[in-house]
């Protein structure tokens, strides 16, 4: 694809795919954590997405398939973002630290949004330290990988200050 917004939307598609890559190494490394810290699951992405589609849930049901599909197609939907960024100059260890930043707030707008969480004021500070660790760990690994499929194309190269 030759134009603008056709090397977008082709960066936006790799960019879904690294985040695919992030949202696995993301959760294998939360069991991982999980085994050494006896953190049980948490069950609040299934029930934002669940909430998100109309179907409310009770914080005892335990929607295992659901946190999967949350956990996956917020991946890509994020890491479309992050293909955006790194065919248009966006790139490297400072992209993958802004990154994080958007993935936590993602997370929590939709949790706090729709009810299912609670705000990370309210918690522990070890439950904060984890939930960074493992967004850190998605935006680096999306990051890396889309940085590597993505070349910088659209660099702009219009000034160099916001206005």
């Amino acid at each position: 694809m030759s134009t603008r917004a056709g090397r977008i939307a082709a960066a936006a598609g790799r960019g879904a795919l690294a985040g695919l890559v992030g949202a696995g190494v993301m959760s294998v490394g939360e069991k991982v954590e999980q085994r050494v810290t006896a953190r049980p699951d948490s069950y609040v992405p299934a029930r934002t997405l669940l909430t998100l589609l109309g179907r409310p849930t009770g914080d005892g049901e335990r929607p295992t398939a659901w946190n999967h599909v949350m956990h996956f197609a917020t991946g890509a939907t994020l890491g479309a973002l992050r293909g955006v960024w790194s065919v248009t100059g966006i790139r490297g260890t400072s992209a993958n630290a802004w990154h994080t930043v958007v993935r936590l707030a993602f997370d929590q707008t939709l949790e706090n949004g729709t009810g299912a969480g609670a705000p990370p004021a309210s918690w522990p500070r070890q439950e904060l330290a984890v939930d960074l660790l493992h967004k850190t760990v998605f935006s680096v690994v999306t990051g890396v990988v889309v940085d590597r499929l993505v070349p910088p194309m659209l660099v702009s190269g219009r000034g160099r200050t916001s206005h």
